[in-house]
Parts: C-alpha cells; sequence; structure tokens
C-alpha cells in the first residue's frame, strides 16, 4: 500500500478506528490490516500511527499528565447551572 500523507481523521473514521480496536485484539494476526480495513479510508500505516499517538493520550491520562477540563458553570438544557462533583476534585 502506499502511503498517503493525511493526518486528520473524520468523526466516522475514528468511530471505526475504536469500534475495530475493540473487535482486534492485540494477539490477532494482521491486526492493523484489519483495522484500515475497518476503518476503510486510512493505509495500514495511518493506522499505526494514529494508535501510537492514541497509546501516548492515554499514558498521558493515566499519569495525571493532562489536566482534567475545568467545565465551572455549565448549565443544562433547563436553564440549571450544573455544579462540579465535589469528589472528583
Amino acid at each position: 500500500m502506499t502511503s498517503r500523507c493525511s493526518s486528520s481523521w473524520t468523526h466516522g473514521e475514528n468511530k471505526r478506528f475504536e469500534d475495530a480496536l475493540a473487535m482486534y485484539s492485540e494477539d490477532t494476526p494482521d491486526r492493523f490490516l484489519k483495522i484500515a480495513r475497518a476503518v476503510g479510508s486510512k493505509t495500514v500505516e495511518e493506522v499505526m500511527r494514529h494508535y501510537k499517538v492514541l497509546e501516548k493520550d492515554i499514558f498521558k491520562i493515566e499519569t495525571d499528565q493532562i489536566p482534567l477540563p475545568n467545565y465551572g458553570n455549565i448549565c443544562n438544557g433547563r436553564g440549571q447551572r450544573l455544579t462540579r462533583n465535589p469528589k472528583l476534585q
């Protein structure tokens, strides 16, 4: 397969990628080929790069290197203010 220089992923491509990750475990033969086929619009190389980025992001989240978002003053659809859960602070 030839490598295309496409770094952006659509919501649909990401969804298909995530679904395929759940379907094909790490010990699946030709795992990234199967995931690329499931995504349908990315090469094996692009899928592997995307997976490496995902691994790095998960590592950063699990090691508290990415701060939790401050949702502060968010209102629900009924105009009621939602507050942060103090247990999560």
